[in-house]
């Protein structure tokens, strides 16, 4: 099993965190997993993208220049990394920030309003958490309780409202996929 995945959206839409805690749980469930982050100088506002491979052998490159899974949170994201999906891969679409969605039908598609969920559920800060819930419910990259031990043991006792928040929003995406 090999999934090679690009997270891209603005800054503060917890993009760069999406790869990062998918390459935890794939790490912490003995697979081999790469995060490579790149954003703009503007940060909050800028551009922002991660690509995360998650596989049982030994990952060769972190660059990522096929994803077999995009989450693409804005429309920008999606029309620039879109065309690169492969063929039969998953393209998770934020309906909220992508008005024109994507233009293929070679690639499967999960939109969902994914801004509108994170806002339902109490805070836009779990829209990340909703694309990694439609990410695990469509592939299975992850075991949903691997994540939700990561988060535990990470925002417990820092941010306990925020964490069940967080693990509501993961459970609303695996819906959705």
């Amino acid at each position: 099993m090999k999934y090679e995945m690009i997270c891209a959206g603005f800054g503060g839409q917890g993009v760069l965190t999406i790869g990062k805690f998918i390459a935890q749980a794939g790490m912490k469930e003995g697979r081999n997993v790469s995060w490579l982050p790149s954003y703009g100088p503007e940060m909050r506002g800028g551009t922002a993208n991660v690509m995360t491979v998650v596989a049982d052998d030994p990952i060769a490159s972190p660059i990522v220049s096929y994803p077999d899974i995009l989450i693409a949170l804005n429309q920008p994201s999606l029309d620039k990394f879109g065309p690169s999906v492969r063929p039969g891969g998953l393209v998770i679409i934020n309906t909220d920030m992508c008005p024109h969605g994507i233009k293929r039908d070679d690639v499967k598609v999960v939109a969902a309003p994914m801004s509108a969920i994170a806002q339902e559920i109490g805070s836009p800060m779990v829209l990340n958490m909703v694309a990694i819930g439609i990410a695990i419910g469509k592939t299975g990259i992850i075991k949903y309780e691997t994540l939700e031990d990561d988060l535990n043991s990470y925002m417990k006792a820092k941010n306990p409202d925020l964490l069940a928040m967080n693990l509501k929003a993961i459970k609303r995406g695996m819906e959705q996929a």
